[in-house]
Formats: structure tokens, C-alpha cells, sequence
């Protein structure tokens, strides 16, 4: 008994110190929703604020010549600039775009993501930094890998 009494208060506080909040998880949900809604609306301020600078997004891609599979990668700078013009037309995603997320893992620091839009998932890592949740890791692919040439 006495054990107890002196346990649940640590465990109490030890959840509520590594935990992640509500607000966490809405902060996570809106990065998440800036990254892709910024390029729905072309609005390079929105990707800038959802992306920490040192943001890399990766896929596979296959070579047309040699037909060997390799990596492509994708700097902050880009998406900020793809953002801005990706979507000028309107005629990148449907009138009302798929945006599931789904929440795979949240620390106190660190979340993963997985972000089903309309033909493509990316796997988000976010980390908290200085008080604000930022995207620095992206691994995406098209719904069908065949794309990927």
C-alpha cells in the first residue's frame, strides 16, 4: 500500500511530462493539413510554415533508359516553390481532394503520419521543435507504383 501511494503519483506526472496533449495531436493534424492543402490552393506560405528547412520528401522512381529503380529527393525549398505553382489552374485534384490522415505513432517529439491523398500516401515524420510540430521527413508513392517511370 505504501508503494502505492508513492507510485501513482509518479506515474501521473511521468504521463503527463513524456505524453503527447490534444494540442499536440491538433498541431500535428494541421501540419499535416497545410502540407497538403498548400498545394491545393497554391500557397507557398502555408508549405513553408508546415516544413522544417531541413525537410527532405523522398520516392522511388525507375529509370526509362536503364529501367533501374532509384530514389528521387525533394528539398523545403522545392515545396515551398511547388506550392506556389503546382495548382494555379485548378486542375491538379479533384473539386473536393481526398485528405485522410491517419495517425500511426506520437511521442512527446516525434509523430508519424500517413497522409491518403486522392492518387498518392506519403508516411510523414513530424518533430517538435522550439514549441512548433514541423515536417522533416516525407516518403511518398503513387496508389499505383507503375507510375513511378
Amino acid at each position: 500500500m505504501k508503494y502505492s501511494i508513492i507510485f501513482f503519483p509518479l506515474l501521473v506526472v511521468a504521463i503527463n511530462t513524456f505524453g503527447q496533449t490534444k494540442q499536440d495531436s491538433l498541431e500535428i493534424k494541421q501540419a499535416t493539413l497545410d502540407y497538403i492543402e498548400s498545394q491545393h490552393t497554391p500557397n507557398p506560405k502555408q508549405m513553408e510554415r508546415a516544413l522544417h528547412p531541413r525537410m527532405v520528401k523522398r520516392t522511388f522512381w525507375k529509370d526509362k533508359e536503364t529501367g533501374k529503380d532509384y530514389v528521387r529527393e525533394t528539398s523545403t525549398e522545392s515545396m515551398v516553390i511547388l506550392a506556389e505553382s503546382y495548382n494555379k489552374k485548378k486542375d491538379k485534384f479533384p473539386a473536393v481532394p481526398k485528405k485522410e490522415i491517419k495517425f500511426l505513432d506520437i511521442s512527446d517529439r516525434t509523430a508519424s503520419v500517413k497522409l491518403i491523398a486522392d492518387e498518392w500516401i506519403d508516411y510523414i515524420h513530424i518533430v517538435k521543435l522550439n514549441g512548433a510540430w514541423k515536417i522533416i521527413n516525407v516518403l511518398w508513392q503513387y496508389n499505383d507504383s507503375e507510375r513511378h517511370k
